[in-house]
């Protein structure tokens, strides 16, 4: 029994060594909110599960062949107490859970701007077979498969994708996102702390799908300036003929920087998008 439960216990320990980049370790106030909610779900949903385990097993226990005290009642219908019990415990484990994620559901929304002094980041993210684009706009920069954001600031993401439905997501940084061709979802997260974070496309999306990854570098603002300086001075451009040929599919494509970028290019593509649905249907 004793090797059973340390068996039990180095599987658990293993388990959760793989948690160290995942959501139970959040890097962000979007991720660490959402953790609180699987933690109050989680305790809510306990305070059924445990004592119906603990029934079941006590009224198996109570019941059995061997037992001469219980009493055998097969002519039992009806108890208001007992329905009472049965009723009111569910009944206010739905209510609980169901107050924390309509809570969560307002507090956390995706488009809502998180409350900063700091200047915001603005970046257009474009999901391409198979990998990813983020423009800054702001900064006239873009970089494929490399996402850099300043610590405690402010990322506003506008996310639009240039085929099949993706889904962005950054797990220590919190809340995935979709993106779509001919539409533009947006997402608001923030790094509180230094590091390299992974990030992925968490929707399936074809062959070259296990190699969708990203990663994100949340630099200090003296570090971040000083990238921001290097991709400025980067030789290539991201115009429409760049672009062409890098949203022609390719699997584990390497970091790219573009120093320069031709303006309302995001908007083109999501416009194109949208025309070439519109022509589909026709």
């Amino acid at each position: 029994m004793k090797r059973l439960f340390a068996a039990a216990g180095w599987i658990g320990l293993a388990a959760l060594a793989g948690c160290k980049e995942g959501v139970l370790n959040p890097k962000g106030p979007i991720a660490f909110a959402e953790l609180q909610i699987l933690y109050n779900s989680t305790g809510i949903m306990l305070a059924i599960v445990v004592p119906t385990i603990i029934a079941t097993l006590g009224v198996a226990f109570w019941f059995r062949a061997s037992n001469r005290r219980a009493r055998y009642r097969p002519d039992f219908e009806h108890s208001g107490r007992l329905e009472l019990l049965v009723w009111a415990i569910p009944i206010m484990t739905v209510l609980l859970v169901g107050s924390v994620a309509w809570v969560g559901s307002h507090d956390l929304d995706p488009k809502r701007r998180i409350e900063s002094t700091a200047r915001p980041v603005r970046v257009q993210v474009i999901s391409l077979d198979w990998k990813w684009l983020f423009i800054y706009p702001d900064e006239g920069v873009a970089t494929v498969n490399q996402l850099t954001i300043p610590v405690g600031r402010p990322v506003t993401f506008e996310l639009t994708g240039s085929g099949v439905m993706n889904s962005f997501f950054v797990p220590q940084l919190g809340s995935q996102m979709y993106t779509m061709a001919g539409m533009v979802t947006n997402l608001n997260l923030q790094a509180d702390h230094e590091g390299i974070y992974r990030g992925l496309s968490a929707e399936f999306s074809g062959d070259g799908f296990a190699g969708m990854r990203f990663t994100v570098h949340a630099m200090n603002d003296g570090n971040y300036a000083k990238w921001l300086a290097d991709a400025q001075s980067a030789g290539q451009s991201l115009n429409a003929d760049t672009y062409t040929e890098l949203a022609k599919p390719s699997a584990a494509v390497v970091p790219i920087t573009y120093g320069t970028v031709a303006s309302n290019i995001f908007d083109s593509i999501v416009n194109a998008a949208i025309a070439e649905c519109r022509g589909q249907r026709k």
